[in-house]
């Protein structure tokens, strides 16, 4: 197949030839190339720059290219040098000099940029309905266990007491600033770069903000020479996918740690989890451990396209060419991480018991002691003091902060007998559950707000 500079013999050494042609990657932006071609040739006719029946006839002949790229029954030629020239070299096969007539006032940097933004828009949407999707199937979760006791973990040792759904909303608040991530950057994605030509736009009439309408962007792109090499979206969508994965690996982690015999937190179901090949007692996680490790691959992938530019002098140079396969790899990972994670909390069966018999130990109510005595008058520092007394005296004795009597409590610190604390109040006080329904600031693990919360993300997630 001709190449689309090409005149006569170009002298291209075959090996060399094989190395530059990218059509096997960007093959699969047939779609998206089609699509641009019918609004631009639909648009050299509506400008009269050709016949309106030479218009009609290509329009006619992408749609149905379009058609058959749909059904499979077309794909790129692997001899083709790129998409661009497939399609232009499959129009000029079916219509003869009508199909050499597309390439009017365009030049494959504007195609390719148009291309990418028309897969990128595609890509962002899906990123976020695929992050709304994950926090639906957490609140699912979440909404069962209000009032189940966990431990909450400052550098992984138990810290204070918590609730299962607290710590599950915890991972939407981080999905919740996904979604804006990949939503804000979809709004700088949309605009369209067709009509910009190599670099300088063209001197034909050019229609840009019909061309742009058509193709359902909001607005054409707003400098040609930064229309043709920039890659910003493409950066952007891999940067928010990387502290998507990055979020997700954390979670995951998680589940991981939950699922081991030590915590037994949650056991992860037969959907997302599998068996060993030599021990038969075994089910390991391995969705979450996978999930985690396609992390580094979406790292990567961001560190490639940030690199492939640094350096890079405007307008276009062929190095772009690098961007989508590190692009396509980022998009088909993110997508398959988010749709697996769904799928995995979904299999997630959490043992109340042995979660509630973990926030039991540990003395996660020793905070509490604290603010006990602030309550009553005594400064935070020696309050501090005083609670950490009482848990070095719980531990010699082989009790629980909420068993001490009167006596432990002036041999612990006289501060209890000034403040007028009792030791049926501190009990009282020191009940687990009173701990969390205390903790019903805006933001808090009591049952109230983590309903409250559920409801909000519930109309978030429902408003895309």
């Amino acid at each position: 197949m001709a190449k689309l500079w090409e005149v006569g013999s170009s002298g291209l050494d075959p090996r060399v030839d094989a190395f530059l042609s990218s059509v096997a990657v960007d093959g699969r932006l047939l779609a998206e190339d089609l699509e641009g071609s019918i609004a631009h040739a639909r648009m050299l006719g509506k400008q009269g720059i050709l016949p309106a029946a030479s218009a009609e006839a290509l329009v006619s002949e992408l749609e149905a290219l379009r058609s058959e790229a749909a059904s499979g029954s077309l794909v790129p030629d692997p001899k083709a040098e790129d998409v661009h020239s497939f399609v232009e070299g499959e129009l000029t096969r079916r219509l003869g000099d009508a199909g050499r007539a597309v390439h009017a006032g365009r030049s494959r940097n504007d195609q390719v940029a148009v291309d990418l933004r028309l897969f990128l828009k595609k890509a962002f949407a899906r990123a976020r309905s695929g992050s709304l999707s994950a926090i639906s199937a957490i609140l699912d979760l979440a909404e069962g266990h209000t009032a189940t006791l966990m431990p909450g973990y400052t550098h992984l040792q138990r810290a204070q007491p918590v609730t299962f759904a607290f710590h599950l909303l915890a991972w939407c608040a981080a999905l919740e600033r996904d979604a804006g991530r990949f939503a804000d950057g979809l709004a700088r994605a949309d605009e369209c770069p067709l009509g910009s030509g190599a670099l300088a736009g063209s001197g034909l009439p050019l229609d840009r903000e019909a061309t742009a309408k058509d193709l359902g962007f909001c607005r054409p792109s707003r400098n040609a020479m930064d229309a043709t090499a920039d890659r910003d979206a493409c950066v952007e969508y891999a940067a928010a996918a990387s502290t998507l994965l990055m979020h997700l690996s954390r979670f995951c982690e998680e589940v991981v740690l939950w699922s081991s015999e030590e915590f037994g937190f949650v056991k992860v179901g037969p959907a997302c989890s599998t068996g060993s090949s030599i021990m038969p007692q075994k089910r390991n996680p391995d969705t979450a451990e996978v999930i985690r490790g396609k992390a580094g691959r979406v790292f990567g992938g961001l560190v490639s396209l940030l690199v492939l530019q640094k350096g890079l002098p405007l307008a276009y140079g062929r190095d772009l060419q690098e961007d989508k396969e590190a692009l396509f790899d980022v998009v088909d990972t993110v997508d398959g991480c988010l749709e697996s994670f769904a799928i995995l909390v979904k299999s997630l069966e959490p043992n109340l018991e042995r979660m509630r018999r973990a926030a039991e130990t540990g003395f996660l109510e020793a905070t509490d002691i604290a603010e006990l005595l602030v309550l009553k008058g005594i400064p935070f520092r020696s309050a501090y003091g005083a609670a950490k007394q009482a848990v070095l005296t719980c531990l010699s004795l082989g009790l629980r902060p909420a068993d001490l009597s009167n006596s432990d409590l002036a041999g612990i610190s006289p501060l209890f007998a000034r403040a007028g604390i009792r030791a049926e109040e501190l009990a009282a006080y020191l009940d687990l559950d009173a701990c969390v329904a205390r903790r019903n600031g805006t933001g808090g693990p009591a049952p109230e707000r983590t309903r409250d919360e559920i409801a909000r993300l519930r109309a978030f997630a429902a408003g895309w």
